[in-house]
């Protein structure tokens, strides 16, 4: 989740803004970048409990500590509530789960020295603090109860709300971790393109990232219970976004579908005013209970847009949400999956013939499906995991064409080598977890901690 954005405080006073917005993400090719975001969940070395935010061992002490590395703090009433470096950033999910938000790079190759570069460093400081971080999507052992809060205002005010729309809300603020790709469009239509193909696509890569099979130490049913839960979560902010398969969907019904999203917040003065289920549309009438007589800045639509939380988000770029968090190679592997699909035209191509004519119950058969089923999933006459063989093959051969290589000569096409394990064995790393678990594990979850730690 989103701090508060740095758009200039342009008051906005026509629909138009709003769209333009939209289309001023408009890049050349030759411009299109990759930004890679994951989660990870810390835990204290001794007693496996998710570190608070205050005390010798908490997450501000990480922070603190990671500033040694040229990272620049940003504080929140006087705290340490996230860092910037280098057009990077990394900020904290409610409950602390420790968020890298990447720079927009070139390459696969970049990304992954980035994600690695992180990773080290924090593993350097929290080895100071006795703390761990985990890449699951899910947090296996800890109840809602035991999760910390953050002292963030956007937080307290969607902790206060979402217990009003949704009953797994909360969870999804302090159990879950993902990792998600950034990535740019040229025109409207080439948005329109990468959008439909994206949104139906998402579940297949919801199946090959399934692992979070545990909730408070047992299984818990599903093998992406994290994917689940954002189906119980908000539903006006939240699903597969019918409407962008239909005629005539651009940026003007996307904007419309944002100002039908109930707002949460609007900071101003460094104060989160709380806006929670007000109307968006009203706030462009001065008509905001919370600010009567205001009008939105192009700072509060930046923010409004980071409160809907569909399985694929517009903004300025296309950001893909169905992935649970996961180690290393899996944190490279979806920038990389989404990358060969739809950075190379050729790519572009045959990921949409691959579901364009899926219809709109076939797409929520496996929305709906994949959480508990994943690449086992029954789909037409075969199961999820052909699906997940032709889009893994489909995206090898576009990132061969796009050639981008590293300064040993290689492309970006191994990067999806642990994806293609996953199909050829049959096996989600949550089905791998779960094997452990009803075997060497004894049905215990804590080997997790230390056998799949960063």
């Amino acid at each position: 989740m989103s701090s508060p954005s740095h758009v200039a405080e342009t008051p906005i006073t026509d629909r138009n803004e709003l769209v333009a917005t939209l289309a001023s993400g408009e890049k050349p090719k030759a411009h299109w970048r990759i930004g890679t975001e994951h989660e990870k969940f810390g835990f204290r070395l001794d007693d496996l409990r998710p570190p608070t935010f205050d005390g010798d061992r908490g997450i501000e002490a990480l922070l603190n500590g990671l500033t040694r590395f040229n990272w620049e703090p940003v504080q929140e009433g006087g705290r340490t509530i996230a860092l910037v470096r280098d057009g990077a950033s990394v900020t904290l999910e409610p409950a602390g789960q420790l968020e890298l938000s990447g720079a927009a790079l070139e390459s696969i190759h970049q990304t992954c020295v980035e994600t690695g570069t992180h990773l080290n460093e924090v593993a350097q400081v929290a080895a100071e603090l006795q703390l761990g971080f985990l890449g699951m999507g899910f947090q296996p052992k800890w109840s809602r109860a035991d999760m910390p809060w953050m002292p963030k205002g956007r937080y307290r005010i969607m902790r206060e709300y979402m217990p009003k729309v949704g009953q797994l809300g909360l969870d999804m603020m302090t159990r879950t971790c993902t990792v998600q790709v950034n990535l740019d469009y040229a025109t409207e239509a080439d948005m329109v393109k990468k959008f439909r193909v994206s949104l139906a696509l998402q579940p297949i890569a919801t199946a090959l990232f399934a692992d979070s099979p545990f909730t408070e130490g047992k299984p818990n049913g599903y093998l992406s219970y994290r994917s689940h839960i954002w189906t119980d979560t908000d539903a006006d902010r939240t699903g597969m976004l019918d409407f962008v398969f239909e005629d005539g969907f651009g940026y003007e019904r996307y904007v419309d579908y944002l100002l039908d999203v109930p707002m949460y917040f609007s900071y101003r003065d460094g104060v989160y005013h709380d806006a929670s289920g007000q109307s968006f549309r009203d706030f462009m009438q001065g008509k905001l209970p919370v600010l009567p007589g205001a009008l939105p800045t192009l700072r509060d639509w930046s923010d409004h847009m980071t409160t809907a939380f569909p399985e694929v988000r517009l903004k300025k770029y296309l950001e893909m949400r169905g992935a649970d968090a996961g180690p290393w190679s899996r944190l490279c592997a979806l920038p990389a999956f989404w990358v060969g699909l739809l950075y190379d035209e050729t790519a572009l191509d045959a990921a949409w013939d691959l579901v364009k004519d899926f219809s709109l119950l076939e797409r929520h058969a496996l929305r709906d499906g994949v959480p508990r089923q994943a690449m086992n999933l029954p789909f037409r006459n075969g199961t999820v995991r052909d699906l997940a063989r032709e889009a893994v093959k489909i995206a090898v051969a576009g990132l061969q064409r796009r050639a981008a290589r590293n300064a040993d000569g290689q492309d970006e096409s191994h990067f999806l080598d642990v994806l293609q394990e996953i199909v050829e064995s049959g096996l989600t790393p949550a089905e791998r977890k779960l094997a452990l678990y009803h075997g060497e594990w004894n049905q215990n979850v804590d080997p997790v901690f230390s056998q799949f730690a960063y």
